[in-house]
Order: structure tokens, then C-alpha cells, then sequence
């Protein structure tokens, strides 16, 4: 497959409302948009990088410049037909998995749709639906809360994520739990905690969460204050922000620093990594799930066609469009199919792509890259 032209685009989309974690207040989510082409075909793919470097030491601007300056002028021109060939080109640079993943998802969407299947089946998963959970932010209230908790319910949503800070974690979890004793919740603490809060974390053992994720601080130790607090509490830890690609995964599995992972196709590196990924903890009996970063329909539509692989065993982050925006970007939007699920691709590749319209309003930066002719 030669990759004929790379499109990059920096995209800001207006949230619906604020979203509120331990990282911040989020007004907006900026986004990276590949159009990749080969052979009269194109593809779309997303990779969602925070704007601020909170999450993770990567961010929109950065993840932009490195995709523009160093890695699609490697790619465009170039044969390949396999996505190991794809990042084998661009293996030389350390870290950026969210600009390395912007180019991996593009060429698996890519070759898909050459082949006439959907992504799913390229992937290796199967099924036409896929089970989705909701999440919660910070809200101003408990009473706020536990009447979203509820619409969720009714929704027919199997389980619920509740975001957890200091200010805004016990008292909240008991809360809702003695309101709802038997749902499905975990809890999110975007690594806003310490060993020294081990306490609270052995507190939280008697509500009987799903997991807790990502308890602990992304640093040098993480690891391994991650597999210190697992021995010390009966919650199973899940890792989000520290499963930073495979070879972190198995650092963890030795470590026994978690239970449960969680797969962000943008965190990991791309589809590629995130196969290698699942394949690896099912080898080990860790269950993995999907999360999200708050992508548009196309990245959820990309998310909803990787949960369809086997040791995706929790319901995933894929949301419908309407829960984070008034206007996705992304066409068709995404919506249930039914009581907490969406549907996978029935088209080669997937359906989605960017409207016209949508994209020329809110593109901060684009770069264009083409095989020269002649």
C-alpha cells in the first residue's frame, strides 16, 4: 500500500459543558485528524492528545509539530504494507505515542477499507455491538450526581465511572453507593493521589468498586507504588495514565502493579500496540477495557471497532455523540443502539468522517504532505 497523501489536521471542538476532572476544567477538546490515502482511497483517523501536558508529558501542540516535522514526511511516499513497516519508519523517535498513533490507526482504517471489510474484522475482533459504560465528572452537588447516576441507569448503561479528587472522593462513593448498593461503579483518580492516602484506598475496599484507576501519581516510581498499594488494598488497581505502550504493560504485569488495564489507542501508540496489548494481559488473566480521551465519532467509532477484540471484557469509554458535544465533528454521530451499546462498522473501514463545514471552522493548524510527481 503506498501512501500516496497525509492530511494532518489540528482540530478544537467546543464541549457541551465543562468537564471536570483532577487535571482540570475543560471547555474544549483538541484533537489530531489524519486523512491518509492510497491508490484513489482514503481513510480518516483520530488521535486525541490533551492540550495541556497534565494527562501526560504529550500535548496537541507538540503531538502536531511532531507529526509535521518528523514523522508523515517519512511515511507519505512510502510502500507499506504492513502497519510493523509503518513504525518501523518512525521507531527512531522516543515516546509520542499520540502523534505515533495518529499514523497507525490511519493506516489500519486505511486498509480496511481497501479491503472491503470492516475495521473490526482487520483487527481481529468480531460482534456488531459493543457494551459501553458512562462516566461522570465532578459536579457541583451529590444530588446532582445521583440524579445523572440514575439517568444512566434507566439509560440501560451496564456500569458507571465516577471521577474521584481530594475534596470530592470518599464521602462521594459512599454517597453513591448507599444509594445504589448493588450497580457496577469504579472510580477515576487521574493520578491525584500518593501511597500516604493508602488509608482512604483501604477505605474504598468495603464498597465493592469494579477497580480504581489510576490511583497513584504517572512518575519515575509509579510502577512500583502501584504493585505496593495492590498488596495492600483488595481493589483491584486498574492503570490508565502509567500503561504508557506494551513495554510499560510488562513492566506492570511483573511488577504486579494492577489488575485490570486500561487500553487508550492514542496513549499505547495506536491499534497496533493495542492489539499486542490485550493479547498480553489476556496471556496473564488481566482484563483489559477501551477507554477514551473525549475524541470525536470518528476516534469512538475507531474505539468501539477495537473493543470488539477478545480480552475487551469491561465496557468500554464510547460515548454517543450528543454526551460531550452539541456538534460532533465527526459524521455520522455516534448513538446507542440499544440499552448501553453501540453498533461496530457495517462499511469497509468505518463510516465516519469530518464535516466539511465543521473541520474549516475549527482547524487551529493543518499540514498537507503529497508523493511528489515527476
Amino acid at each position: 500500500m503506498r501512501i500516496e497523501a497525509i492530511d494532518i489536521y489540528w482540530v478544537r471542538l467546543p464541549l457541551a459543558f465543562v468537564w471536570r476532572t483532577s487535571y482540570a476544567d475543560q471547555h474544549y477538546t483538541d484533537t489530531v485528524l489524519v486523512r491518509m490515502e492510497s491508490d484513489g482511497q482514503h481513510a480518516w483517523g483520530e488521535s486525541c492528545p490533551p492540550y495541556i501536558p497534565a494527562y501526560s508529558a504529550e500535548h496537541t501542540v507538540a503531538t502536531f509539530h511532531t507529526l509535521r516535522e518528523h514523522m508523515a514526511p517519512r511515511i507519505v511516499g512510502q510502500d507499506l504494507e504492513s502497519p510493523r513497516n509503518l513504525l518501523d519508519r518512525i521507531a527512531f523517535i522516543k515516546g509520542n505515542e499520540f502523534a505515533r498513533a495518529a499514523l497507525d490507526i490511519g493506516w489500519w482504517v486505511l486498509d480496511a477499507k481497501r479491503r472491503g471489510i470492516p475495521l473490526h474484522a482487520a483487527l481481529g475482533g468480531k460482534g456488531d455491538r459493543v457494551p459501553v459504560g458512562a462516566d461522570f465528572g465532578i459536579h457541583d452537588s451529590l444530588d446532582m450526581l445521583l440524579e445523572k447516576i440514575q439517568g444512566a441507569i434507566d439509560q440501560g448503561f451496564p456500569r458507571i465511572k465516577l471521577k474521584f479528587r481530594p475534596g470530592w472522593d470518599l464521602d462521594m462513593v459512599e454517597a453513591v453507593r448507599s444509594t445504589f448498593p448493588d450497580f457496577t461503579f469504579h472510580v477515576d483518580c487521574n493520578a491525584a493521589y500518593t501511597l500516604a492516602d493508602t488509608d482512604l484506598f483501604r477505605a474504598l475496599d468495603r464498597h465493592h468498586l469494579a477497580m480504581i484507576e489510576q490511583p497513584l501519581a504517572d512518575d519515575g516510581m509509579s510502577l512500583i507504588n502501584h504493585a505496593d498499594l495492590q498488596k495492600r488494598i483488595e481493589t483491584p488497581i486498574c492503570l490508565d495514565e502509567s500503561a504508557q505502550s506494551l513495554a510499560h504493560v510488562q513492566a506492570a504485569i511483573r511488577l504486579g502493579s494492577c489488575k485490570v488495564v486500561n487500553v487508550k489507542m492514542a496513549r499505547v501508540g495506536g491499534l497496533t500496540a493495542s492489539r499486542d496489548i490485550q493479547a498480553l494481559c489476556a496471556e496473564h488473566g488481566i482484563p483489559c477495557w477501551v477507554g477514551g480521551m473525549l475524541e470525536s465519532a470518528i476516534g469512538g467509532a475507531i474505539c468501539a471497532e477495537l473493543a470488539t477484540l477478545p480480552n475487551f471484557t469491561y465496557p468500554g469509554d464510547i460515548f454517543p455523540s450528543s454526551y460531550f458535544y452539541q456538534h460532533d465533528i465527526g459524521k455520522p454521530e455516534i448513538v446507542l443502539s440499544g440499552r448501553g451499546e453501540v453498533s461496530t462498522s457495517q462499511v469497509p473501514g468505518i463510516a465516519q468522517e469530518p464535516d466539511a463545514d465543521l473541520l474549516k471552522q475549527w482547524t487551529v493548524e493543518h499540514a498537507s504532505f503529497r508523493t511528489p510527481t515527476g
